[in-house]
């Protein structure tokens, strides 16, 4: 089937990321439809937000994952686009509709990573294929919860990946190369 349109162009950096992105194109290339849920391994599509005149990350706090982790989550029925996934499930999880890539020429993931889930009732325990994007907002002051079991945090980018998991801390590395790169006033502080 070859490489799906989100991933052309993309390159993994290390080893885990280049078993992770293998085992992704395996899956796209394996079954019909790699959103579905109710696969084992499935694709989910989530973002970093970043207001980048602070040079600050929004995480949401997960009660299943019990950590501070990015927004995202599932495809709904007809998505086939991780991208449109992560803006519209950042948007709906923080009630920014100011979301845009970052920077705007921003079209390949920022981060391929796989993610074991736990088990939660029925639900068996299973893993997210997570394609990350990089959001940013102009609009920091107006993100709130999308319910007040999903508390929201905007944190220094060093701050959020000293207390984040590893895979979550290397979004956040490459969160920092995104801000390096930048010329003008939001590489600046």
């Amino acid at each position: 089937m070859g490489r799906p349109a989100y991933l052309e162009g993309y390159s993994p950096t290390g080893e885990i990321e280049e078993r992770d992105l293998a085992r992704l194109l395996r899956l796209h290339d394996t079954v019909p439809s790699p959103y579905d849920r109710a696969l084992p391994l499935h694709v989910t599509g989530s973002a970093v937000v970043l207001d980048p005149t602070s040079r600050r990350v929004l995480l949401r706090w997960h009660e299943r994952q019990g950590a501070w982790l990015q927004v995202g989550g599932h495809g709904d029925p007809g998505e086939v686009d991780p991208v449109s996934v992560a803006v519209r499930e950042a948007r709906e999880e923080t009630g920014l509709d100011d979301l845009a890539l970052f920077p705007a020429a921003a079209v390949r993931p920022l981060h391929v990573v796989i993610v074991p889930v736990r088990r939660r009732g029925a639900e068996a325990a299973h893993e997210h294929a997570d394609v990350r994007y990089l959001l940013a907002t102009a609009s920091p002051g107006l993100a709130r919860p999308e319910h007040p079991g999903a508390p929201l945090r905007w944190m220094p980018i060093g701050e959020a990946a000293q207390s984040a998991e590893p895979n979550l801390a290397e979004t956040l590395s490459r969160v920092s190369e995104v801000l390096g790169s930048v010329r003008g006033p939001t590489a600046s502080a």
